[in-house]
C-alpha cells in the first residue's frame, strides 16, 4: 500500500506541475544478451551477442564483437562461430558458423559464449516438427483484423497435421517477399498443441498480402523451455504497465551466469505460395 501511495503521489505531482521527471538509475548493472539458433536447415544457424543499455541510451544496443562462440552436440561434434557483421551496422554482434552444418532431430545442442573472461552456456533439444501439407489463401473477411496496408487483403492459410501422442510447442515466422513481417509491434507467434486442433485445416496468418506477393511461412518446433521463454516475453511486451499490472521481470531463459536472451534449437518446415 505504501508503494501505491507513492506512485499516486508522483502521478499527481506530474499532472499538476507538468514537469519532466528524470529517473535516477544509479543501480543499473550491465548484462550480456545472447540470442542463438540452431535448426535442421543450412544457413539458419547464428548467435548474436549484445549488452544491455541504460534506460536513456539512444541508438543500437552495444554490440559484442570479440566473443568466443562454440556450439556442440551430445555426440561430441563441435562447431565454431566467428564474428561476421556483414555490411550493415545493425548486424554487428552476429556470429556465423565457420562451416555450414545442420542440426539433427533428437540431438541436444550446447552453446558456449565467452565474453570478458566470463562464460555463458545454454542447452536445448532439437524436436521434430510436422510437415506443412500445403498453403492456400483467401480474402480476409474479419473486421477485427482489417488490413492496415493498402491493397493487402489476403491472408495465407496453413494446412498440416498436429500429432496428439506427444506434447508439442511451435513457433511461426511470416514473410512477405522475403521480408519478415509481424501484425503488431509486440507480436510473437507461438503456440502449444492445446491451442491447435489435430488437423490444422487452414489456420490463418496474422500478416496480409497483396496480388503477386510471395507469402512464406516458417513452422518451427520448440522445446518446453523455448515455449516458456516466448510466453514470458509476450507477457512482458504486452503488459500495459498500469498500477495493477504485475511488476516486470526478466524472461526465464536456458542461459547461465545471468545472461539474458535464449538459445533456440528447432526443426523447421518452410512453404511459400504466390498470391495470384
Amino acid at each position: 500500500m505504501k508503494n501505491l501511495i507513492i506512485l499516486i503521489s508522483i502521478a499527481t505531482i506530474s499532472i499538476s506541475c507538468q514537469e519532466t521527471i528524470v529517473l535516477d538509475l544509479k543501480d543499473y548493472k550491465e548484462r550480456i544478451v545472447i540470442e542463438g539458433q540452431v535448426t535442421n536447415h543450412a544457413g539458419y544457424q547464428y548467435v548474436r551477442v549484445t549488452r544491455t543499455a541504460e534506460f536513456y541510451y539512444e541508438g543500437f544496443t552495444p554490440r559484442v564483437s570479440n566473443a568466443t562462440v562454440l556450439v556442440s552436440d551430445d555426440l561430441g561434434n563441435e562447431f565454431s562461430f566467428n564474428h561476421n557483421p556483414g555490411n550493415q551496422e545493425d548486424s554487428v554482434g552476429y556470429y556465423l558458423p565457420d562451416e555450414l552444418f545442420i542440426g539433427d532431430v533428437g540431438r541436444t545442442y550446447t552453446l558456449s559464449v565467452k565474453v570478458d573472461e566470463q562464460v555463458y552456456t545454454a542447452k536445448d533439444e532439437l524436436f521434430s516438427v510436422s510437415n506443412i501439407d500445403s498453403l492456400s489463401y483467401r480474402v480476409n473477411t474479419k473486421e477485427q483484423e482489417e488490413p492496415k496496408e493498402q491493397d493487402k487483403y489476403y491472408e495465407c492459410l496453413l494446412f498440416t497435421k498436429e500429432p496428439k501422442d506427444v506434447e508439442n510447442y511451435y513457433f511461426f515466422r511470416f514473410y512477405r517477399n522475403d521480408s519478415l513481417k509481424i501484425y503488431g509491434p509486440t507480436d510473437i507467434y507461438f503456440a502449444d498443441d492445446k491451442a491447435l486442433a489435430e488437423s490444422i485445416d487452414g489456420i490463418g496468418s496474422p500478416v496480409f498480402y497483396g496480388v503477386k506477393d510471395v507469402a512464406r511461412i516458417e513452422f518451427y518446433s520448440l522445446s518446453r523451455d523455448g515455449f516458456i521463454y516466448f510466453n514470458d516475453l509476450s507477457n512482458l511486451l504486452n503488459s500495459d504497465g498500469g498500477v495493477f499490472s504485475q511488476p516486470p521481470s526478466n524472461c526465464r531463459t536456458n542461459l547461465t551466469n545471468g545472461a539474458l536472451g535464449f538459445f533456440q534449437v528447432s526443426a523447421v518446415d518452410i512453404r511459400e505460395i504466390v498470391i495470384e
